[in-house]
């Protein structure tokens, strides 16, 4: 008998395809704008996931991966707060 099936993703970062609990999963509310990390992989809304290599991370604000990923802008003062939220994930 065959073993469960594993979801895998797709980083924006690297674009390597890992299993989903091993990336961070980030969100944009559907009727807003706001983008959140999700930790736990339910929120309703648009999402994209990313390594949690921290090259991984730098190359997706350096190519706008996330703003292109979830369709939206985001400020920049939010994006030091993601990146302090997907750091502390990553075990930075």
């Amino acid at each position: 008998m065959a073993g469960k099936k594993i979801p895998q993703r797709k980083c924006i970062g690297c674009g390597l395809m890992k299993d989903k609990k091993d990336l961070i999963r980030l969100v944009r509310e559907a009727e807003s704008t706001q983008v959140h990390v999700d930790v736990t992989g339910r929120k309703n809304g648009r999402g994209c996931y990313v390594c949690r290599d921290l090259q991984c991370i730098d190359k997706v604000r350096k190519n706008h991966g996330i703003e292109r990923s979830l369709k939206c802008s985001i400020p920049a003062e939010r994006w030091e707060e993601l990146l302090m939220e997907i750091k502390t994930l990553a075990g930075e």
